[in-house]
């Protein structure tokens, strides 16, 4: 029988003039050192996954992602470490990049799709795979039931940690879902909030109306252009950050919500007194992309 330790990542807090001008305090829980590749909430989303094949006794794991996805990395490093072999639709053109080499290495058999064949994913996988009885398919981004089962979990950690808001960086939900659900079971006295980093994507609150709308608020307004999109400015901010606190963070997904984070403090959207724990759920290494383009 597979088993899965849980990872043990420490608290940090943040020092950084505007907190200390608003009175606030401001941690980061660094689920990005769990694991070089299966790090933050692609850690947590895949554990339940993995457990459940490894119980139906299969032995190739399934799923899907872009070019720069985070979470093809992390199941190809999670079947390679788990004894699993794996197989990732990725979206679009045929590209060469640091993720997908890394995968490669990992034994992660890559097969591009177009993005048009990409939106039917149960047709391609029927295509490629059919009946095949050895085959366990991951959901997009590691979510469902079992991926927010996971990241649930994770609130056991901090239920003796005192602070007024938890934030995520927001892009398939699931994370955040998780978030919920773990203070809902841990019966805490915390605000999640999501920093979505998709644009036009407000029709997401959608799927949040079966949670309590008091535990929880979606932030629309830090996407910076679109997933995956960046600027100069969020550029220089993960340079000034990584400089001043010695931790990285990726431009898609972390970077967005830390600036999200400092301009609602600017704002004045946290009271003087409150503390703020923000949730590292890792990627940094889709900074190479970002590299890339220099």
């Amino acid at each position: 029988m597979l088993k899965i330790d849980s990872p043990l990542t420490p608290i940090e807090e943040i020092k950084w003039p505007l907190l200390k001008e608003k009175g606030l305090r401001l941690f980061i829980k660094r689920e990005d050192i769990s694991h070089p590749y299966i790090s933050g909430n692609k850690w947590r989303k895949l554990k339940y996954h993995l457990l459940e094949a490894d119980k139906l006794g299969k032995n190739t794991l399934v799923t899907y992602g872009g070019a720069f996805s985070n979470h093809i990395l992390a199941t190809a490093a999670a079947g390679a470490k788990y004894g699993f072999r794996t197989y990732g639709f990725i979206r679009g053109e045929r590209v060469e990049n640091t993720v997908l080499q890394l995968s490669e290495l990992f034994g992660m058999e890559l097969h591009f799709v177009s993005r048009t064949d990409y939106k039917e994913k149960g047709q391609l996988f029927q295509k490629h795979f059919g009946l095949n009885q050895n085959v366990y398919e991951i959901p997009e981004g590691g979510g469902g039931d079992l991926g927010e089962k996971g990241v649930a979990e994770m609130l056991v950690d901090i239920k003796d940690f005192k602070c007024n808001h938890l934030f995520t960086s927001v892009g398939t939900g699931s994370t955040l879902k998780g978030i919920i659900r773990g203070i809902e079971n841990q019966s805490l006295s915390i605000k999640a909030h999501g920093i979505v980093v998709l644009k036009g994507a407000e029709e997401m609150a959608n799927e949040y109306h079966s949670f309590d709308s008091n535990l929880y608020r979606l932030h629309f307004n830090f996407h910076r252009g679109g997933y995956a999109k960046s600027d100069s400015e969020l550029t220089a901010f993960i340079k000034s950050f990584a400089s001043k606190t010695g931790i990285l963070l990726d431009q898609v997904y972390e970077g967005k919500m830390l600036i999200g984070i400092l301009s609602l403090a600017e704002q004045n959207y946290f009271k003087p007194g409150e503390s703020i724990l923000a949730i590292h759920n890792g990627g940094v290494i889709g900074l190479t992309g970002l590299m890339d383009k220099k």
